[in-house]
């Protein structure tokens, strides 16, 4: 047996389906919500931003779907990376892996600095490094243990998110209505929602404000990465699909529509945190503090499974050749160890660039991560046409598979179209364009790199990925 067959052989599938819906559902509900919504509702306005997430949402919906048939045949530790180099071809699932990793990694080096800065609320005369290096130790020892006690531990950190959420809803609701007292205001009822009209910013407000929609439903993938460790997978994943996409959308709309509807639309874009003005208004005490808590929860949650995506990503990159073999070993409990390691420290090194190269090299890797997303749901989908195609010529009989696309071709394909979709706005929209030069840029020179390394040399990479072994759990 070859080194990587072992090395795969010793994942184990310690995931339950309450793990993997909090991950993706954690994945998710984070800073987009709560620090971004306010920005989304001063573009498009109080129903464009309701538009934008809905629409946001289905592009969402049609990415998991494609990924949800791929992730049940194939249920690998990497995923659509493994998908991709198997059903598109391996030059593509090179880029497509590194490009992720490279993403993930920053924004975890980002959420480091994110969390130390939030700790100077409370402890205001500690130096913010070292609030992120008491972090960086908590969540490398996290992802360190077995996976079951890095699902055990997220499953709580995107709870108390999830609940947040939850009872600002129903407060908001009752404070919209009349139900609950605003200190100082009458009650606003539907006014703030419809007083300056549903679109005031029109259509080009929506495609706006979309951009920021669809990067913060980006990590609803995470579902696929962490296939490989989970338990039945052609039962859990089905079922994590079926509840993930509407949740989100029921928890984002009904968040939306309640912030719209206290907080004025052109007031509601310019606020650091709309939830906390919320439930000011309300009157609730330490309401700042809690929110503060709630948001260093969600940075933290992103940050571990930020680290998580990005070891099993290298995991993977390394089972088919196109990283180091080194990323492939496993501590005695089962996780990539130097995969982590070489993750931890990418995003510190990425923290150095955002202090002594603001201007240019970090704003450079923002760039690069920030398509990173999209074009792995672009690729998701393009691969769920490609193994179904090969599946059909071999064969296999649709109505055999345990979860299939519904509508097929018709949603890989509009999931296609939508994701270019971005990427073409993106270009006539100044403010981002910059991303696509070097994002795009960088996507060009990894395919160079794919030639060079491999394909010029004559070397070939195995597209097969081991079965992984069940745990007892």
């Amino acid at each position: 047996m070859s080194v990587h067959q072992e090395s795969q052989h010793k994942l184990k599938r310690a995931m339950k389906s309450r793990h993997l819906f909090m991950m993706s559902l954690g994945g998710i509900i984070g800073t987009g919500l709560f620090l971004g919504s306010g920005y989304a509702i001063g573009e498009a306005g109080p129903a464009g931003a309701i538009l934008a997430y809905l629409v946001g949402g289905l592009l969402m919906y049609l990415a998991m779907v494609c990924l949800g048939e791929l992730s049940v045949v194939m249920p690998v530790s990497g995923s659509f990376q493994a998908h991709a180099t198997k059903f598109i071809g391996p030059a593509t699932g090179f880029v497509v892996g590194w490009i992720y990793w490279f993403s993930w990694a920053l924004y975890v080096g980002l959420e480091f600095v994110a969390a130390g800065l939030l700790m100077k609320r409370w402890f205001p005369d500690v130096p913010t490094w070292i609030w992120c290096a008491i972090f960086v130790i908590l969540l490398f020892s996290i992802n360190s243990l077995t996976t079951k006690v890095f699902a055990e531990t997220e499953y709580w950190f995107a709870g108390i998110k999830v609940v947040a959420v939850i009872l600002f809803i129903i407060v908001g609701l009752g404070a919209v209505f009349g139900v609950i007292s605003l200190e100082n205001e009458p009650t606003p009822y539907l006014n703030h929602f419809i007083g300056d009209g549903l679109f005031p910013a029109g259509m080009v407000g929506v495609f706006i404000s979309m951009m920021t929609v669809i990067y913060a439903f980006q990590g609803s993938e995470i579902m696929g990465v962490a296939a490989g460790e989970t338990e039945e997978p052609e039962k859990n994943i089905p079922k994590a699909i079926r509840t993930i996409v509407f949740r989100i959308l029921i928890f984002y709309v009904l968040a939306i529509f309640v912030l719209s509807a206290l907080v004025p639309y052109k007031k509601a874009g310019v606020l650091e945190s709309p939830f906390v003005t919320v439930f000011d208004m309300v009157g609730i005490p330490y309401a700042a503090d809690i929110m503060n808590f709630v948001i260093l929860t969600a940075i933290l949650s992103v940050g571990n499974t930020g680290l998580f995506a990005c070891t099993r990503i290298l995991f993977s990159l390394s089972e088919t050749g196109m990283a180091p073999k080194v990323f492939g070993k496993l501590n005695k409990r089962g996780v990539p160890q130097y995969a982590l390691l070489v993750t931890l420290g990418f995003a510190l090194v990425s923290l150095l660039t955002s202090v002594v190269a603001e201007d240019t090299l970090f704003v450079v890797l923002l760039a690069i991560s920030g398509i990173g997303g999209t074009l792995t749901w672009l690729a998701i989908a393009v691969a769920q046409i490609g193994f179904r195609r090969q599946y059909i010529k071999n064969g296999g009989k649709v109505e055999d598979l345990k979860y299939k696309v519904p509508l097929y071709p018709f949603v890989p394909i509009l999931c296609i179209v939508m994701c270019l979709f971005i990427f073409a706005f993106t270009a006539f929209d100044e403010t981002q364009r910059t991303s696509l030069y070097w994002g795009f840029g960088f996507i060009a020179a990894c395919y160079v790199y794919y030639y060079f390394k491999f394909k010029r040399n004559n070397i070939t990479l195995p597209l097969e990925t081991p079965n992984v072994e069940t745990e007892e759990v």
